[in-house]
């Protein structure tokens, strides 16, 4: 299993952009492609709206206003200020980055088991579905404080592989892995409605996985 321990500063994508001003591109925040109660009752409506319209979008709007800093500061050709900025983008766009990510992984229609070729890729790298599951979920509760869970798929080796990131460090950026699938262990993601019992929330979360995106996921990846 790997962990997140590294980032380019500037590794950041833009799923969900606005063109601004000029050349500066603005990020946005994406729609959800479902309702907020869709995922009742594995996740509930309160959670999703504050998750999405609050907690993403703080994200979201604190990465545009690291980056408009950062602008100003390779214009004056301010290097330490540059420098300084790093952890709010890493912070902000890994959160920008791995809650988009999140949305799509999920489905009112989700749930049941895996088809095509990242099912095929599961059982080659993990044995089966079954166990596929038991270890990403036990990775994911054993996150220390908050983070994310992730099945990434690893494009030297042709393999997939399980990993934990601590607070918003986004996959790619800091493991190589490409993300297919996240589980966001932040409380916020679930302490509403499942408490302090981490193990219930990750262990529901199957429930509403939507394995076509994954998949669809796992296609570009693997091109």
């Amino acid at each position: 299993m790997l962990s997140c321990v590294k980032l380019t500063q500037r590794a950041v994508s833009r799923p969900g952009v606005l063109a601004a001003a000029g050349t500066r591109l603005k990020h946005t925040l994406p729609d959800l492609p479902y309702d907020y109660g869709a995922l009742e009752p594995t996740i509930s409506a309160e959670i999703m709206q504050l998750h999405h319209s609050k907690h993403h979008a703080t994200y979201v709007n604190n990465l545009n206003v690291a980056e408009e800093k950062l602008a100003e500061a390779q214009a004056k050709g301010d290097v330490t200020t540059e420098i300084a900025l790093g952890p709010a983008l890493k912070f902000n766009g890994g959160g920008h980055l791995n809650h988009s990510i999140f949305w799509t992984n999920l489905s009112p229609n989700g749930g049941g088991e895996p088809q095509g070729e990242v099912l095929a890729a599961i059982n080659r790298d993990f044995g089966s579905f079954e166990n596929l599951k038991k270890k990403m979920s036990a990775s994911s509760v054993a996150v220390q404080g908050s983070g994310w869970g992730w099945l990434g798929y690893d494009k030297e080796n042709n393999r997939l592989s399980i990993a934990a990131c601590p607070n918003q460090d986004p996959l790619q950026a800091t493991t190589g892995l490409i993300p297919l699938l996240g589980i966001d262990v932040w409380e916020h993601a679930y302490y509403l409605q499942y408490r302090n019992v981490r193990p219930d929330y990750v262990n529901a979360i199957w429930n509403v996985v939507n394995w076509e995106n994954i998949n669809e996921r796992f296609l570009a990846a693997s091109k």
